[in-house]
């Protein structure tokens, strides 16, 4: 069966790491029908050493040290760019705040190859740590509901699964590295998350002070109750409203659950913690502190614990295995359009789209106007429900509508690309190249879900042609 190399590079709070994976594709469909081609397997056969992740300043990143990292480890696992089909280079955590974040990334965007380069917004850093953890595999064999908090440096991102489905996320300012310390416990930083906590419990917490164990630890026990009023383990208050992770959701209000995997760095620190002859301050940090209340707090503790997959590597895992998905097998393009990255996508209700196809190209053109006006960007993606089973007659005016619109919409040069929820690209994209008659290239992809304020990344034809790689993500730089 075919494979592609995938790649997972992860810049957070605390540390960057790097993995590589082999993604294995087969057709699932059976003979006499159309292909399916599906992702059937997964492997890492590469984990980097987890290094911590390279600063200049409180609020700067590295950039050259972070692309040495990853240059080191390409060489170490005997890769070189061009080995690699696709994969994922993000910046999570509080790293996504840093000042700099936008030029790190622009360093290992040439480097990395033709694959999604982004910070990775707090929601879907939830998920793709929750899916790198084993927690979303787990929901789907026991069919059930299941929390994963991957409880890192900086933040503690939370995700909801169900059955396979996410049905919530939300991310705190709760981590290891919000409190820096010394060695005897002089104190060298304090983030403002941890400030809030402290000043809440009247702890004195500042830099250039030595803070004792009985404050750390009355510290870290707070942080673990805001994660379990969080999961709705107990009321909440509003402490944790003023914690949460800007341009994250809200805890959902998706009912309690019964189960709970850690990951992250901190979840190591759990078992650790442990041990009669534990170093609390090995770290320089309060990772341990905070991993000793997380086992102890009798909210969380009453869960059922699932043991994850992945801790300190959940999140990069995540992103080199989940962040690639395959589009259906019935798509139409031009040659030479893939591959595109970043593209913004216009997404569009049931409703929407059937009134831009009753209005006409007219309407679409000026929403499309407007969209690339917003984005202050030259190309765009067309995200639609389409419909089910339409008729010949069906496709060629909604081909005619969208064709209209961002021909007239689009600088010249740019090609006219469509991602469809139902399976009917290909018929869709054949009369789409009907109607720009060669004046642009023309894709339409399906079996691809779009969400308004999402970027795409479609990768080079797999399989002969018959699939591409696509990644749905949202470029954040706060």
């Amino acid at each position: 069966m075919p494979t592609i190399v995938s790649v997972g590079i992860d810049i957070g709070t605390s540390t960057t790491q790097v993995i590589f994976s082999r993604i294995t594709m087969d057709n699932t469909a059976g003979y006499f029908t159309a292909p399916r081609i599906s992702i059937v397997g997964k492997e890492v056969f590469y984990r980097s050493e987890v290094r911590f992740t390279p600063l200049k300043t409180a609020v700067l990143i590295d950039g050259d040290a972070v692309r040495g990292i990853v240059e080191e480890e390409f060489r170490r696992a005997g890769m070189k760019p061009e080995n690699v089909d696709t994969g994922a280079v993000i910046i999570t955590g509080e790293s996504a705040r840093k000042e700099n974040a936008a030029e790190v990334l622009e360093k290992l965007s040439g480097f990395a190859g033709e694959f999604v380069v982004s910070t990775a917004g707090p929601d879907l850093e939830s998920i793709i740590a929750g899916k790198g953890s084993g927690a979303y595999q787990y929901s789907i064999e026991n069919d059930c509901a299941v929390a994963n908090l991957d409880v890192g440096g900086g933040t503690t991102n939370i995700v909801w699964f169900r059955g396979g489905d996410t049905v919530g996320k939300c991310c705190c300012d709760v981590g290891g590295r919000l409190v820096r310390l010394k060695k005897d416990g002089t104190v060298e930083s304090v983030s403002e998350a941890a400030k809030r906590v402290a000043d809440e419990q009247g702890l004195s917490l500042r830099v250039g002070e030595r803070a004792d164990e009985q404050t750390l630890a009355r510290l870290t026990a707070r942080m673990a109750e805001l994660l379990s009023e969080a999961l709705g383990l107990v009321p909440e208050t509003p402490l944790l409203r003023a914690v949460q992770t800007p341009n994250s959701s809200p805890p959902p209000a998706c009912g309690k659950v019964s189960r709970v995997c850690f990951s992250g760095g901190v979840a190591d620190c759990m078992e650790a913690s442990r041990a009669g002859t534990a170093d609390f301050l090995r770290f320089g940090d309060i990772g341990m502190y905070l991993g000793r209340a997380l086992r102890e707090n009798a909210a969380l503790s009453a869960l059922r614990r699932v043991t994850a997959s992945e801790t300190i590597r959940a999140t990069v895992v995540g992103a080199g295995t989940y962040t690639t998905s395959l589009s259906g097998s019935t798509i139409s393009y031009s040659p030479g359009v893939f591959p595109l990255k970043n593209v913004p996508a216009l997404k569009l209700s049931y409703q929407e789209q059937q009134a831009f196809l009753d209005a006409g190209p007219d309407a679409l053109y000026e929403r499309c106007r407007w969209f690339l006006a917003q984005n202050d960007a030259e190309r765009m993606l067309l995200a639609l429900p389409g419909k089910l089973d339409p008729t010949y007659q069906e496709v060629k005016r909604m081909a005619k509508c969208i064709v209209g619109a961002m021909d007239r919409s689009l600088p010249a040069g740019e090609p006219v690309v469509t991602v469809v929820e139902q399976d009917i690209a290909k018929a869709l994209g054949n009369a789409m190249k009907q109607e720009t008659n060669g004046r642009r290239a023309v894709a339409a992809i399906d079996s691809i879900r779009v969400e308004a304020g999402d970027f795409v990344d479609i990768g080079r034809p797999l399989m002969d042609g018959l699939v591409v790689p696509v990644v749905v993500k949202t470029l954040l730089f706060g």
